[in-house]
């Protein structure tokens, strides 16, 4: 019979059509259910293993690394220090150019400055200043018979007010002349100044006579008169220099310029050098002034001249050749302890023209056994504490009267088998 095909399905096919279906899709749902995780586990497995154990591996790569490098002895050892102590005499000479240990010299260098000073300084002492008058006279002749007359420089002519005037030049009076009976005088006007200063000889037009004439024919015959007025006279109080003034500004000056040479001197000298105070002399080259004690004046300059020389050494010199000096009287198998070290010195006699100065040097310096780290290290190989406590003691014995051992890291209870790992360190 043929098979009937329908475009649609009746209900009763469709429902079981549709039954059947939903059975199929809840059987798969199951299925899936059931096996997935599973899956999902079986899937997981190929990341996550093969990784845990590659970090272990390498976890424990590390963790032998470690154990073998890491590992490593610090040594502490405090030795037994002893102070060397010494006094000695050197000479510090310009002409030296080395150390001289035997000879017990060391080189010196020689430094000279020179320093100028000028200073104005007032004048204290007081004094009175008076001008001089001073003008013109004619002086007559009329001595008969005529004849000239000649006076000298500083002639003195006195006025009927009884004030002395001076002619500070020779004077030559011409010869008066006859006219019958009459008699003409001979005549020369002159400059005349007042004896003394003070305003008192600003005189009015006078009359004046040659006291030097006095007792002779000509007194009264040789006279003189003026037609103005004396002036220029005038009197007042003045400062003037004295001995003393001049005396302190020397003084004030020379300190002035020693200090100023010295300072000049000093600046020359590195710090690599010692100056010592009583090795620098001074002195003054010059010293003076243009003003004379008794001059009228305000202020006045005064000038010197000062020089600083001295001696100088090198600190490094000293310090050569007390640690040389050290060493050669310390025991065999010391070591000098460098940053123990101590000097003092002292001059005894400088001769700084001469380029010599004697020194006095107090100088110590501890000194300790001198400890081989290395091959100490060699032999603490694979110790223990107690064990390496004993080879050090074993070695050093009383110079080391401290010891230190830590180890690192917390596992480890010996020193390392290779000698870069053991540090050994000296503590003073």
């Amino acid at each position: 019979m043929a098979k009937k095909i329908y475009d649609v399905k009746p209900p009763k096919v469709a429902r079981k059509s549709a039954k059947k279906i939903k059975e199929f899709l809840a059987t798969e749902e199951k299925v899936k259910k059931t096996h997935a995780p599973a899956r999902r586990k079986k899937e997981g497995r190929p990341m996550w293993v093969p990784v845990s154990i590659g970090g272990a591996v390498v976890l424990l790569i590390v963790c032998v690394f470690l154990f073998f490098k890491l590992p490593k002895a610090d040594i502490a050892i405090w030795p037994k220090v002893e102070t060397l102590s010494f006094k000695q005499t050197l000479t510090a000479d310009k002409s030296a150019s080395l150390v001289d240990e035997v000879k017990a010299i060391v080189p010196a260098q020689y430094f000279q400055a020179s320093k100028t000073e000028s200073q104005e300084f007032p004048a204290t002492g007081n004094g009175s200043n008076e001008g001089l008058a001073s003008g013109t006279i004619t002086v007559y002749n009329k001595f008969d018979p005529p004849t000239s007359f000649t006076f000298k420089a500083g002639t003195r002519f006195i006025s009927d007010s009884g004030k002395l005037f001076i002619a500070p030049s020779k004077v030559i009076i011409p010869a008066a002349k006859k006219s019958g009976s009459k008699i003409i005088p001979g005549s020369v006007q002159i400059k005349v100044q007042a004896a003394e200063g003070g305003d008192s000889y600003n005189i009015a037009p006078s009359n004046f006579s040659v006291p030097g004439l006095k007792g002779t024919p000509s007194y009264y015959s040789v006279y003189a008169s003026s037609t103005t007025a004396m002036s220029g006279g005038y009197a007042g109080k003045v400062k003037k220099v004295t001995n003393d003034d001049i005396a302190q500004a020397k003084d004030t000056l020379t300190k002035k310029a020693i200090e100023e040479a010295t300072s000049d001197l000093k600046s020359q000298i590195s710090s690599d050098y010692v100056l010592l105070d009583n090795a620098i002399s001074s002195s003054i080259a010059s010293a003076s002034t243009q003003t004379k004690s008794g001059t009228i004046a305000d202020n006045f300059t005064y000038q010197t001249t000062a020089k600083a020389s001295a001696l100088a050494f090198k600190k490094s010199d000293l310090n050569d050749f007390a640690k040389q000096y050290i060493i050669s009287q310390m025991p065999e198998g010391k070591k000098l302890l460098d940053n123990s070290f101590k000097i003092n010195y002292s001059a005894t006699s400088v001769d700084v023209s001469g380029g010599k100065a004697t020194l006095i040097l107090d100088f110590s310096s501890g000194v300790y056994k001198n400890i081989d780290v290395n091959s100490m290290a060699l032999s603490l190989l694979g110790e223990n504490s107690s064990q390496i406590n004993q080879t050090i003691n074993n070695s050093l014995g009383d110079q080391a009267p401290k010891i230190e051992i830590k180890f690192w890291p917390f596992w480890v209870t010996s020193a390392p088998k290779t000698q870069k790992a053991i540090h050994i360190q000296l503590k003073f």
